[in-house]
């Protein structure tokens, strides 16, 4: 019999660590090629590991709710044949992972071994990988302690470098073993949520892992950046007329459907390359802009979450291949098929408020970005047309933008004009235009 170790898969850029949320397999459990072994979460997205080779699952390195680094051994399967069947890591940086992964399990037996160890939890609002608490363990450093180590990894969270580094200092007489208490006036006063009554015929729901992570977003979003919004109602009867008129002959051929959401999309694009400074983010005192538009379009989930996917280098895209990008995001969201690589990268988020009828909103800002723009539902509306003969009423189809943007960095100038470019695209669509 051969062994071969699962290991965490990279995922896309930026995604360094995943959590294991649910085994799908059991010790004994027999796996087929490219079968789901467990299912794993980053803060951006769910999904499934499978197994490269076929056998049975003899070992499970990691427990639910265990964050698992890129290139850790989630579990061992025994396979037909001789030898070792796991490939040899393609990175150092695998092997850096499992060796630290060794000295953790190491570190955290003689952990158990010494009765007077600190016991380090994750009951409060950081979490710790099973690695940081083996070596806080080791080194006599209490929850308390811990809990001030400033992390930085994903969230604040500390990384094994960080608790290193502060072991390092702590050993040299750089940091006090035990943290001094902070002065009185320095503490933080917490104002007490305010009681929930539950009578007899009431239900308590509890909130899901992404909504969780969704509510944590949001209130840190309005808690960075200085929410202002501008609004403008836009006449868009010519798209209106000019889908209706091709969009039989688009789907017969390119076996895709044209909403209204690629030609929204385009004239954002658009706008943002006339005004490069909404396409940026903040760090600190700094402020980065951004070389590529992505842009985000956030989509509703079947249990009423919502996600953004990311449409990559979306200003280099004709009309066609946003259609088909924002058709495949959609499609592959409301399946739960969105891999961690198309939730990342967003430059600018575009959210369409009016698919569930709401004139307009006011929505907030996807961090790290300074602006996200609400379509609202179109409406058949009477209004002045002005004309060379004089001004008469007619009926016609508009919509109100909703830019919300940070007024940290994006004046109400900035904000303003960009979502009035962005009308002005819609508003001079070319009713005979080739698709």
């Amino acid at each position: 019999m051969a062994k071969f170790e699962l290991k965490l898969p990279k995922m896309g850029e930026s995604v360094a660590e995943a959590t294991v949320t649910n085994w799908l397999k059991e010790v004994g459990d027999t796996i087929e090629l490219d079968e789901p072994v467990v299912e794993i979460a980053t803060d951006k997205v769910d999904s499934e590991v499978p197994s490269e080779v076929e056998g049975v699952l003899v070992e499970k390195l990691f427990e639910a709710d265990d964050v698992v680094q890129v290139g850790q051994t989630l579990a061992i399967i025994e396979t037909e044949g001789e030898g070792d069947a796991t490939p040899e890591p393609a990175t150092s940086e695998a092997n850096e992972d499992n060796t630290s992964k060794q000295v953790a399990e190491q570190m955290l037996t003689e952990a158990k071994e010494t009765t007077s160890t600190p016991s380090i939890s994750n009951d409060g609002e950081r979490f710790y990988s099973p690695l940081v608490k083996s070596i806080a363990q080791e080194e006599g450093i209490t929850q308390e302690e811990l809990d001030q180590v400033e992390g930085t990894g994903l969230e604040g969270r500390v990384t094994k470098d960080d608790i290193l580094t502060y072991v390092a200092k702590r050993k040299d007489g750089e940091v006090p073993s035990k943290p001094a208490a902070k002065p009185t006036q320095a503490v933080k006063q917490e104002t007490p949520a305010a009681p929930v009554s539950v009578n007899g015929g009431d239900e308590i729901i509890e909130m899901s892992r992404m909504g969780k992570m969704i509510s944590k977003h949001m209130i840190a979003s309005v808690q960075t950046s200085a929410h202002v919004q501008s609004f403008i109602e836009v006449d868009v009867t010519n798209i209106w007329n000019w889908r209706n008129k091709v969009k039989n002959e688009f789907q017969k051929r390119e076996g895709e459907k044209l909403t209204f959401t690629p030609i929204f999309m385009e004239a954002v694009a658009k706008a943002i390359r006339d005004f490069p400074m909404i396409n940026i983010s903040v760090d600190g005192d700094k402020v980065i802009k951004k070389k590529d538009i992505n842009l985000g379009m956030a989509a509703a989930l079947p249990d009423g979450n919502l996600i953004v996917p990311v449409i990559k280098k979306a200003d280099q895209l004709n009309l066609v291949g946003m259609a088909k990008a924002v058709n495949d995001l959609a499609s592959r969201a409301r399946a739960g098929k969105l891999k961690p690589d198309d939730t990342v990268g967003g430059t600018y988020t575009v959210t369409n408020v009016g698919t569930f009828g709401s004139v307009m909103g006011t929505p907030i800002i996807n961090q790290p970005q300074v602006g996200i723009l609400a379509l609202g539902a179109i409406r058949k509306i009477p209004a002045v047309i002005e004309t060379p003969e004089g001004d008469f009423i007619g009926i016609r189809q508009k919509m109100f933008l909703s830019h919300s943007y940070d007024h940290r960095v994006v004046n109400g100038a900035l904000g303003g004009q960009f979502v009035q470019r962005v009308a002005q695209y819609l508003e001079a669509w070319d009713v005979d235009r080739a698709v």
